[in-house]
């Protein structure tokens, strides 16, 4: 299983990744081991905005990469709305992910 998540950091930022460990991830993220991306070393990480699960790195992968291709605004519009997932992706983007519950996933890491 994949998950593509998205951060809120302290200055207001979004950061977007993909793991297989969301929990591991996000604690590199937040500086055990020196292993988080380079933008979170300089970029403190707050919260976890929304996070979606699909299977194949390759899937993960698209996800991540059309997020990435929104703007702030359509972010924040997606992470309050997960309906949205079709409209900026299309219908078969409902089918491949799955919005999850990141409590569920966290065991306090932030």
């Amino acid at each position: 299983m994949y998950y593509i998540y998205i951060l809120r950091c302290e200055d207001g930022s979004l950061y977007t990744g993909i793991t297989t460990d969301i929990s591991r991830r996000l604690e590199e993220h937040s500086g055990s081991g020196g292993r988080g991306a380079k933008f979170t070393r300089s970029h403190k990480v707050e919260a976890v905005e929304a996070l979606w699960s699909t299977y194949g790195r390759s899937n993960a992968s698209k996800l991540e990469w059309r997020i990435k291709q929104l703007t702030r605004q359509q972010k924040l519009a997606l992470i309050a709305d997960n309906s949205l997932l079709a409209g900026f992706f299309g219908a078969e983007a409902a089918e491949i992910y799955k919005r999850e519950k990141y409590e569920d996933h966290i065991n306090n890491h932030i």
